[in-house]
């Protein structure tokens, strides 16, 4: 029984200390910050294309590579994790989230020195999304290998 009223007692502590969310808001804020960085991309892809003559398939390249470079200085200046604080998963989902883990995890061990600290530690956070990204493809090429081996693809 004693255990029972402990359990009560904590799940009352975590409601009162958690913090409240607004779900729809949340939601609203993360498809305004994923489409401004969508926006963003398409901008330099149509720039590359219509102002500089560049090929569309080269003209995503650059947008990948400016999207990155971006959202690295913004780390880097502090201020991606404030874009992160209000658009949530509209900011780590693209590609930009995934240069802000590279880039943070080097400056949050950049004090531990080049090999112990950036080289060990730049991938704590990308890590396991390249690895299960690998994962992933390689388990989907089998499959699609093994389908167009047997005429399905």
């Amino acid at each position: 029984m004693a255990s029972e009223q402990k359990k009560e007692a904590y799940q009352e502590y975590v409601r009162q200390n958690s913090p409240k969310t607004n779900l729809p808001l949340q939601m609203a804020k993360a498809f305004v910050m994923g489409g401004v960085i969508c926006c963003l991309g398409q901008f330099i892809v149509n720039m590359a294309t219509s102002q500089f003559g560049i090929e569309k398939e080269t003209a995503a390249a650059w947008c990948s590579m400016l999207l990155i470079l971006i959202s690295a200085l913004l780390t880097g200046f502090n201020l991606y994790g404030k874009l992160v604080k209000w658009g949530g998963a509209g900011a780590l989902v693209p590609i930009t989230g995934f240069a802000n883990s590279v880039v943070a995890s080097a400056i949050e061990y950049k004090t531990e020195g080049q090999v112990y600290g950036i080289g060990c530690k730049i991938f704590t956070i990308a890590g396991p999304v390249i690895l299960y990204g690998i994962v992933t493809s390689w388990g989907l090429g089998i499959i699609y290998w093994i389908g167009k081996m047997a005429g399905v693809f």
